[in-house]
């Protein structure tokens, strides 16, 4: 008998996302909302301050000049990435444990999330597309399923290892198999229950199997073989590091060559300690400012 049900019944004890995140994305969607308002929503967040002054300073994103106010900042990175760091910073506290059920020590979780992100993002500037906005945001997340596994439900993944190194699996298959539903699929449930943008759920849901999605593929896609690269070239993983390949269909969907996926292995490499030490403070602390 799976564990499903007992692990659905475990989303509803995770903490609410931070009310800033809430009243951010509100902002985002009102169109006479200004980057004046914006920041003052921000400035009263130290932890999400701290941040955003060292995303709008990061050599990742080639700034040479020094900006050092909210407003600034906000005009300079814009909203897109504004909210992306809200959410990140508001992930990332749980993302930098250690996830013992998938033998993943303090860290490395939230360490492949970010490359994931910065993976999809390459890749699209490799292929020379254009990224919707919420690309970033949906690889950074895409995994965050593995924390109420392996953290909250403290999933033994033992048996889960074992089937998948004996069939030659994938790792969420073999989940899928003994525990009834996958880590792609809580975590779409804990996001919906967030009320993060559906567009962001789907990427989280499909993002090991992007055939199953309905309509547009191209940013499932791009997070499908970020994330796969990322596993390939051992970033932030554990025991769910098995048998991981970009699936053929996606690779043709993209065109994807053996040098395209070296050269975006390596675009992750250069920009992964960059963005991973803008979080190294204090970030958001979803106990204090939940809803």
């Amino acid at each position: 008998m799976n564990r499903r049900d007992e692990i659905l019944s475990k989303v509803s004890t995770i903490p609410a996302i931070p009310t800033v995140i809430a009243e951010i994305r509100k902002l985002l969607a009102d169109t006479d909302a200004n980057f004046k308002e914006l920041s003052q929503v921000i400035k009263y967040d130290l932890g999400l301050t701290t941040n955003l002054l060292r995303l709008a300073n990061s050599a990742y994103f080639g700034f040479t000049k020094s900006v050092n106010s909210v407003h600034q900042a906000v005009v300079r990175l814009g909203t897109k990435r504004v909210y992306e760091l809200a959410v990140a910073a508001a992930v990332a506290p749980m993302a930098k444990r250690a996830i013992n059920g998938y033998d993943l020590s303090a860290g490395k979780l939230w360490e492949h999330s970010v490359a994931v992100a910065i993976g999809a993002e390459q890749l699209a500037s490799v292929l020379s597309i254009n990224l919707p906005d919420y690309t970033f945001t949906a690889g950074l997340l895409c995994d965050i399923g593995k924390i109420i596994l392996g953290t909250f439900v403290e999933v033994n993944a033992e048996p889960i290892m074992a089937m998948a190194f004996k069939l030659g699996i994938p790792f969420d298959v073999a989940e899928r198999r003994i525990l009834g539903i996958d880590h792609a699929e809580v975590g779409a449930v804990l996001l919906e229950r967030w009320n993060i943008p559906g567009c962001i759920v789907d990427v989280t849901r499909w993002h090991h199997k992007p055939d199953g999605l309905e309509g547009d593929k191209l940013v499932v896609d791009l997070v499908h073989v970020a994330d796969a690269l990322t596993m390939m070239g051992g970033i932030g993983i554990g025991r769910d590091g098995l048998n991981y390949r970009p699936s053929p269909e996606v690779a043709s969907r993209l065109k994807l060559t053996t040098r395209i996926n070296e050269l975006v292995v390596c675009k992750i490499m250069s920009g992964l300690n960059e963005l991973n030490n803008i979080f190294t403070l204090k970030v958001v602390d979803g106990s204090k400012n939940g809803s």
